[in-house]
């Protein structure tokens, strides 16, 4: 005799959706309440061919982990400007042409996804991350815009925590 299934069990089943606007990004050296907005990392892998007789198979090669992009707010005190262009510093000092060590220059990036209740519900780790570019936005008369800074990272690997 067969087994029937609950219409309720089926079609209803109750949960929380995460929502974008709620989240805390930590970047050493930049205050959080400065992230205005950023992409969760991304991952490809190359595809290795096998070729065998006149057939192909595939499998999965390296992993590449594509740059994430992180919107800041400017704001006039603490500056957004002078806050990201401490971390630039030590990559490159403009005035002196001095490089930076990777080990000077390289941040763990952490953001979490919020719960309605502010708890933590997904931890990402960035490791290695560093400033690929940085956008210090435009200014106009015709504009009524908030100034902001997008700046692109580039990391070694992401992990989910949780």
């Amino acid at each position: 005799m067969a087994d029937f299934i609950d219409p309720n069990e089926i079609f209803f089943t109750p949960f929380e959706p995460k929502l974008s606007n709620r989240f805390i990004m930590e970047i050493d050296g930049i205050p959080s309440f400065m992230v205005q907005s950023f992409a969760r990392p991304n991952i490809e892998f190359e595809e290795i061919v096998i070729p065998h007789i006149n057939t192909k198979r595939y499998v999965k090669g390296r992993p590449t982990w594509s740059d994430v992009e992180v919107k800041l707010y400017d704001p006039i005190v603490p500056s957004g400007a002078q806050a990201v262009m401490e971390w630039v510093r030590l990559h490159h000092e403009s005035v002196t042409g001095r490089d930076g060590y990777s080990d000077f220059y390289k941040k763990d990036v952490t953001f979490n996804v919020l719960g309605p209740v502010g708890d933590k519900v997904e931890e990402w780790t960035l490791k290695g991350a560093f400033i690929k570019s940085a956008n210090f936005s435009d200014f106009g008369f015709d504009a009524a815009n908030i100034a902001d800074i997008t700046l692109t990272l580039r990391y070694d690997y992401a992990v989910l925590q949780f």
